[in-house]
């Protein structure tokens, strides 16, 4: 027989048993369980979800046909392509590109996944360079007939609009104030396309599409310069020209070593690439708009040509990552690459003006 001592160690184990369970199955307990699993499923959730929009927001827009994307807005009506239809209708798709492509505009983005993006915000801010050039080119070029006439009210509006800070968030945030813009360029789309005398004007003259070259040309020679500095050289001093009466405001050497930063390669690159991704569509609206002129200067072919170049800059990235290997290395430099074919592109952009501005 078991004695009493025997019993009551029993019942005391037994008694801790049930306190066990109790402690395990009380309401509290699980409802802290469950905060917990809970909580670790939302991160872990957010956290996927944030690499797969991240992956998605990083690519960057394809083509698009600059003349039916006109026709799209003429409502497929061709007597409305009138000159600077489908330029200023390319614009204002350069425009909305920016602010609607997939993750709207990242650039000014304060959460994840756009805040950690790099890649797509430089690619916008070149973008935002080459429409910032194209609207203030039609405000003081290709709306006005002369360096006397008053300049066309919705291009006076929407070129400091898209001049606005392209990092502002909030009060007013950039793609209110870029909304704006594109508005006023919409107004001005739907003035030179209707029947009133005098509305709005398009000069496709010779002139004017020259001075627009004159700074296609700066821009571009800028982004090659600071794409071939990816793999680091030596360069001559060339600012002077080397004309002994110039001065400048600061002494420098005569020979200048420069590399870019390891971290800046892919942020230079992918602003060459907006850029002339928007360039690529703005060249083939002029084609467009200004055949005349270019068939009448010989220059129709040599604009062709640039476009071309333009196009090899958005061919498909298949390295994972931007590389910056040596000019004749082992590995691939895509930066490199990039400024051969801008380089290329400017070259055959000062011909083509030397094209326009020969009788």
């Amino acid at each position: 027989m078991e004695t009493p001592e025997s019993d009551t160690a029993k019942k005391a184990k037994l008694g801790a048993k049930v306190s066990q369970v109790a402690t395990y199955y009380h309401p509290r307990t699980w409802k802290e369980k469950g905060l917990w699993w809970t909580l670790g499923l939302f991160l872990v959730t957010y956290v996927v979800v944030v690499v797969v929009l991240g992956v998605i927001w990083s690519r960057s827009p394809g083509e698009f046909n600059v003349r039916e994307n006109a026709l799209t807005l003429a409502h497929n009506d061709q007597k409305k392509l009138v000159p600077g239809y489908v330029t200023t209708a390319t614009a204002i798709r350069i425009a909305e590109t920016l602010l609607d492509k997939p993750g709207g505009y990242l650039s000014n983005d304060v959460t994840p996944p756009g805040v950690y993006l790099d890649n797509i915000p430089n690619w916008e801010f070149g973008v935002l360079t080459e429409l910032r050039d194209l609207v203030r080119a039609m405000r003081n070029d290709f709306s006005r007939s002369q360096t006397q006439s008053i300049e066309d009210k919705d291009l006076r509006v929407a070129d400091p609009q898209f001049n606005y800070d392209s990092k502002s968030w909030i009060l007013p945030s950039t793609e209110s104030e870029y909304r704006k813009g594109t508005d006023a360029l919409y107004r001005y789309l739907e003035r030179i396309s209707d029947d009133k005398t005098y509305d709005g004007q398009f000069f496709t003259r010779a002139d004017n599409l020259a001075s627009y070259l004159a700074v296609v040309e700066k821009r571009l020679g800028n982004l090659s310069h600071r794409l071939a500095a990816s793999a680091g050289q030596v360069r001559v001093n060339t600012d002077l020209a080397g004309d002994p009466n110039a001065r400048q405001s600061t002494p420098v050497p005569t020979q200048i070593e420069v590399k870019t930063p390891w971290l800046q390669i892919d942020d230079i690159f992918f602003e060459a690439r907006g850029y002339s991704w928007a360039l690529l569509h703005t060249l083939q609206a002029l084609e467009i708009d200004f055949r005349d002129v270019l068939q009448k200067k010989n220059a129709l072919v040599s604009l062709q040509q640039i476009i071309r170049e333009l196009a090899n800059t958005q061919e498909f990235i298949w390295s994972p990552m931007i590389l910056n290997g040596t000019g004749f290395g082992l590995m691939a430099n895509h930066s490199l690459i990039m400024a051969s074919y801008i380089a290329r592109a400017n070259a055959a952009i000062i011909d083509l003006r030397n094209l326009l501005l020969q009788g």
